[in-house]
Formats: structure tokens, C-alpha cells, sequence
């Protein structure tokens, strides 16, 4: 565990996959307004049953226990980083960025093209755009921008 920015950041794991799930859909709602509910509805079985099993997760907590943003990671990656939309402007995704980069070695993240506030906020934070993709990991038309930290 590691405090950063005044934020407990801590191993999320299993028994935080309900939670970690909401949390999920309450961001995506809120800032991936190109996905149709039918792709939410699609992609929320598979992020529970799937895709959390598949990368460390760590995660913030309110004081009354709840969790305010994650982060996924796999080898030098961010697979996910979400916040409750209550959550954002209070440096929870920055410190969970800067947590994945100065303590698990991060230097690469995907990004929907289209959430132009994602790709924005790893751009002021020293990510930079180095391939895109026409289709997401799951053959959807959703653009994916393959973003790396500068000097990597």
C-alpha cells in the first residue's frame, strides 16, 4: 500500500469485482456517450467474468470503505482506469496513474478514441499517441488509440 497524493491506493481482488463492476458502468455512462446501452450490456458480463481476472487491480477508497476509481494493469499496461463520476477532479485517476507508472513500471494504455476526455488527461500527463486501431479488442467500430510515455 502506498499513499499518494493523499490517497490510500490498495490491492483490490475478488470479493471488489461487484463493486469494481458498478464503478465501471457509472464511468462509462458518464463518459463513453458513443457506446449504445446494448454494447454496456454487452461488455458488463465479460468485464465481471472475464477481463478482471486477467490484470492486478488496485483501487482508492472513500473513508467509509468505497471504492472511487481503479486501475487494471497487465506488464508494463493500464487495461482499466475508471473512476465514479462523483470522483473525477478530486486527483483519484492521477494518483492511481502515477501510482501504475512509479510503482508498477506502466508505460503503455489504450484509449477509446472517442472519450476525448481520457485521451486528454493521459496526454497531460505525459502519455503520447503511437498507433490507432479502427476497431477495439472486440472487433467493434470503437477506435483505439495506442498511447505510450513519452520517452519509453
Amino acid at each position: 500500500m502506498k499513499n499518494t497524493l493523499h490517497h490510500q491506493i490498495e490491492k483490490a481482488n475478488s470479493t471488489d469485482y461487484d463493486e469494481i463492476v458498478e464503478v465501471w458502468e457509472a464511468s462509462v455512462r458518464a463518459t463513453h456517450d458513443f457506446l449504445s446501452e446494448k454494447d454496456i450490456q454487452y461488455f458488463r458480463p465479460l468485464i465481471r467474468s472475464e477481463y478482471l481476472k486477467t490484470v492486478d487491480l488496485f483501487c482508492i477508497r472513500s473513508e467509509q470503505g468505497r471504492i472511487e476509481g481503479f486501475l487494471g494493469t497487465s506488464e508494463d499496461k493500464i487495461e482499466m482506469l475508471f473512476l465514479r463520476p462523483e470522483a473525477r477532479g478530486k486527483g483519484i485517476g492521477k494518483a492511481l496513474l502515477q501510482y501504475a507508472i512509479h510503482n508498477l513500471t506502466i508505460t503503455k494504455v489504450d484509449v477509446n478514441e472517442q472519450n476525448g476526455q481520457a485521451v486528454g488527461f493521459y496526454e497531460h500527463l505525459g502519455f503520447r499517441v503511437v498507433s490507432r486501431s479502427e476497431l477495439d479488442g472486440t472487433g467493434k467500430p470503437y477506435p483505439i488509440l495506442g498511447m505510450q510515455l513519452a520517452g519509453y
